[in-house]
């Protein structure tokens, strides 16, 4: 795995990118003090994908889930666009209003000191100029890191939209995470993931995140062939964490399926009540007490 040759890459400061629309307002010493903050967050996310010692993550969808993944223990918090749009009342695939998203995870970043990673679907943008304007506006509300799909676009085309948005942002301000979606909506095909990352590590890329490939051989085969820090997805049945570590895997994420669990216990507990009228769906439920101090505990 050839990870140093994209880790040592150089990073070029592109300050009119730094300054974005969410700190326009605030006086100069201010927009300063953020930009620093933002720079060293995403640093801090980025040093934290390291083949065969990955970065796992819970995907969070609010501000409460988020708390509860940093008191949990995690280095980072990754938002699931899927868990993000289902809590607004949208369906999850490029429907989402930007402003919303925008917003939730402006909350997100509010609620915890650790790094967020926010996934943006395919860039809630019709073109790349779209795309950079839903980057600037992510880093503005405090994302150190994001995903973008490229949705089996062809890949001039996605290349475009992964352009934009890293000139947008710069490698010490976002870790851009390029999914490629072959194994989840596609050919399946080796070659083709393997050429689609090239040419997004090329464009700027700084991780490759290809969710559906979960066979050890094939995963195997990515971590050898791509020279960046791999992100697999998993679900029960997967490979665990350690099998994943021993194969070079930088980063583990569970998706949307803690949202998904969240929803089915809200599921059970109403058909449970309405059927037996009994309760136990909700047993295992954090303390009121406690989730309520988890959130006010003094964060902004």
């Amino acid at each position: 795995m050839r990870v140093a040759d994209v880790a040592d890459r150089p990073m070029v400061a592109n300050s009119a990118s730094v300054v974005l629309a969410g700190t326009q307002t605030l006086r100069p010493g201010r927009v300063v003090a953020k930009t620093v903050q933002v720079t060293e967050k995403a640093a801090l996310l980025r040093s934290l994908h390291v083949p065969g010692a990955p970065l796992v993550l819970a995907n969070a969808w609010d501000a409460a889930s988020a708390r509860i993944a940093e008191e949990a223990g995690s280095p980072v918090v990754a938002t699931t666009s899927a868990g993000v749009a289902w809590s607004l009342g949208a369906p999850d695939g490029d429907t989402l209003d930007r402003d919303l998203a925008v917003d939730a995870v402006r909350r997100v970043v509010a609620a915890v000191s650790v790094p967020v990673t926010a996934d943006i679907e395919s860039g809630f943008g019709e073109d790349p100029t779209g795309v950079a304007e839903t980057v600037r506006r992510m880093v503005a509300a405090g994302a150190a890191g994001i995903n973008l799909e490229d949705s089996v676009r062809p890949i001039p085309e996605y290349v475009a939209r992964l352009t934009a948005a890293r000139a947008a942002a710069p490698a010490e301000v976002l870790f851009i995470n390029a999914r490629i979606d072959t194994y989840l909506r596609g050919s399946g095909d080796l070659e083709e993931t393997v050429a689609r990352a090239g040419a997004y590590l090329a464009a700027g890329a700084d991780g490759i995140f290809v969710p559906g490939a979960v066979d050890p051989a094939v995963v195997a085969a990515l971590v050898e062939r791509i020279p960046a820090p791999l992100n697999i997805l998993v679900w029960p049945g997967a490979p665990t964490v350690t099998e994943l570590a021993k194969l070079g895997v930088a980063r583990v994420s569970l998706g949307s399926g803690v949202a998904e669990a969240a929803y089915a216990v809200m599921r059970r507990a109403v058909r449970e009540a309405l059927s037996s009228g009994t309760y136990t769906s909700i047993a295992d439920a954090i303390a009121y007490g406690d989730l309520n101090g988890l959130i006010g505990d003094g964060r902004p």
